[in-house]
């Protein structure tokens, strides 16, 4: 009953958010990022919009479905793509109705990619934009697929997989912060980050058969910063710290028990954690580590297709670095504990309050601005230059 108590008051405070004058987006955020998230979808078709600031008064018409799929580069892919995508549906919808959404599917898919051409489809990409068909539709998903593909996927849909692979490289240096056993185990056995790729490019939609739980992190992820899917991908591993220093330390046994995601992960403390981690260790501060682990990466497999000879390949670089570490370590250590002390006295509600507020002023900036503040607008080529 307390929680029923809990559940219809945050109704009440998100619905008090949405007609206030103007909209209450702070608190709103707020609400999608504590305890619950959004609570249900028809929450989520008013609340998300608001997230990433959408219009949605005049959405445009969605354009014939021939015109779309005649001449289409992508089209192929994205059929086969999308044909794969069957237990992205709910059990037991009727055939024809799953088929009809597919078809809705592929068509949101290729309008965006249409009046975007400096958007390149990726293998996943569908797997996010199916979380918004099954949850608002297809005329407001597109609208809002296509503000999440401009700001938030930006990094995923460039022509390379550089500033994916940059942003995984903040994967290492969050578990390093707080849990360096844990972090050598994984140096050790070169295990790297391609285990989270699936993960950070779907938003954990590929790999959670739970529907609600991806929906639950959904409500999360569109209030927050775009780079923390990878806070919440370094909380998984955390986590399962235990299993991470139980198994054998070589690259095959690592990754595969890394890439099986457990479906009964409790959520609501992941994301509570994932959102104080994000609060104590900002990307700013985290940005010189990953650029290191990005030099690393290039001496050692410079290419996700390199990932099998990466096993093979001594780095040397290894050695040097964890020294270098050592020494950083015991600096940190010593700045941490008074951090940490500050951190954990902090109630609970200033936490979102944060949270709300960096997402605010990040969400629909970009991880470009992690690395460089000063820069306003959208732009992932800053890495390049970041990482030459």
């Amino acid at each position: 009953a307390d929680f029923d108590a809990k559940k219809k008051r945050k109704v009440a405070e998100i619905y008090q958010a949405l007609n206030s004058d103007p909209i209450n987006v702070a608190t709103l955020r707020r609400m999608a990022i504590s305890e619950g998230g959004l609570l249900t979808d028809e929450i989520r078709r008013k609340v998300w919009p608001k997230l990433l600031s959408v219009n949605t008064d005049d959405l445009p018409p969605l354009p014939a479905r021939k015109e779309l799929r005649e001449d289409n580069k992508d089209y192929q892919q994205v059929l086969l793509d999308v044909r794969r995508s069957l237990r992205r549906f709910p059990p037991g919808m009727p055939d024809d109705q799953r088929e009809g959404l597919q078809e809705e599917l592929i068509d949101i898919i290729l309008h965006v990619l249409q009046r975007n051409p400096q958007l390149h489809y990726y293998q996943g990409y569908h797997d996010i934009v199916v979380t918004f068909l099954l949850v608002v539709g297809d005329r407001l998903a597109t609208a809002l697929v296509e503000k999440l593909s401009t700001h938030h996927l930006r990094d995923f849909m460039d022509s390379t997989m550089d500033n994916t692979k940059h942003i995984l490289n903040y994967l290492m240096p969050i578990i390093d912060q707080v849990n360096p056993e844990v972090h050598d185990f994984m140096q050790s056995a070169e295990v790297g980050t391609i285990f989270a790729l699936s993960w950070l490019i779907t938003w954990f939609g590929h790999v959670l058969s739970d529907f609600r739980h991806v929906v639950r992190l959904y409500d999360f992820f569109l209030a927050c910063h775009p780079l923390m899917p990878i806070y919440f991908a370094a909380v998984i591993v955390l986590h399962r710290e235990q299993e991470v220093l139980d198994c054998e330390c070589d690259m095959a046994s690592v990754h595969h028990l890394l890439s099986q995601i457990p479906q009964d992960l409790p959520y609501e403390s992941l994301i509570s954690k994932a959102g104080d981690l994000f609060v104590q260790f900002p990307p700013s501060e985290l940005a010189k580590e990953a650029a290191q682990a990005a030099q690393a990466e290039r001496t050692a497999a410079s290419t996700f297709k390199d990932f099998e000879l990466a096993s093979v390949q001594q780095r040397p670089d290894t050695v040097l670095r964890q020294r270098f570490r050592e020494r950083l370590r015991g600096e940190e250590r010593l700045r941490g504990e008074e951090r940490t002390k500050s951190t954990l006295t902090k109630p609970r509600t200033n936490r979102f309050v944060k949270l709300a507020v960096m997402g605010l002023t990040v969400a629909l900036g970009a991880a470009a601005l992690a690395m460089v503040k000063s820069a306003l607008e959208w732009a992932p080529k800053f890495q390049l230059q970041i990482f030459p």
